[in-house]
């Protein structure tokens, strides 16, 4: 049951979008969201506290092990049994946490897009890593932004998307003019948008994609589940 109490609805919202709900009072949480402004103004206010809190913790420089184990786990390289047991227990421990969007992002970048910056046009250039809310360990989605502000959004993952659900992608400079809109996206496919899209790019802009109703977001923001987020990072340019 949606607690009535604002300071309580707050705190279930915020539980929902860390992702730490189980059904079916995701769902109820989710219902709410969608057809509820004041709810929804509380899920998005969360995203932005809690990328905030992520923005603010150090940098650190990670491990052979953890290093190994991202590799696997984004399928370039083959898993290995007899070092799972370990290497889950350092994957879920709190020192994750203390990976910021920008050090993953930059992380994923050299490994991934050896090419990016050696090939970029003049202009600045950005990339985002698009992860599961509150789990740093789960990047989906890669986001580049060329020197001519030419976005290309890759997909690390293949989810499934129930037929009655669509997946929109937005965007988000200052809190004040709310989210925007770039369009619906397929699962797992590749999206490239012209800078006329996007519009212009800078550091710590938030990308994210959220499941909403069939055919998107009623609402000019977003009214489903946050499925991933990032903020972009300035790796060329000025």
């Amino acid at each position: 049951m949606i607690p009535q109490a604002p300071e309580q609805r707050r705190a279930l919202i915020g539980e929902y979008v860390l992702g730490l709900l189980d059904e079916p009072e995701a769902s109820e949480v989710r219902e709410l969201i969608e057809h509820d402004r004041a709810a929804a103004r509380m899920a998005l206010e969360w995203e932005h506290h809690l990328l905030d809190l992520a923005d603010a913790l150090p940098a650190q420089q990670p491990s052979p092990a953890l290093w190994q184990r991202l590799q696997q786990s984004l399928g370039w390289l083959p898993a290995s049994g007899a070092t799972e047991g370990g290497l889950r227990r350092w994957w879920n421990s709190l020192g994750l946490w203390r990976l910021t969007s920008a050090g993953l992002a930059l992380l994923v970048l050299l490994s991934w897009l050896p090419g990016v910056l050696r090939d970029a046009p003049t202009g600045a250039s950005y990339t985002a890593v698009l992860q599961v809310p509150g789990e740093s360990a789960r990047p989906g989605w890669v986001i580049t932004v060329d020197g001519d502000g030419t976005l290309t959004l890759d997909s690390l993952v293949a989810d499934s998307i129930p037929a009655d659900r669509s997946v929109q992608f937005w965007t988000l400079v200052d809190p004040k003019d709310g989210p925007r809109s770039l369009g619906l996206i397929e699962p797992g496919k590749a999206v490239t948008l012209s800078a006329e899209q996007i519009g212009a790019v800078q550091a710590g802009q938030l990308f994210e994609l959220t499941l909403e109703p069939e055919g998107g977001s009623p609402l000019n923001r977003p009214t489903g589940p946050v499925l991933y987020i990032g903020r972009a990072v300035l790796i060329a340019g000025s």
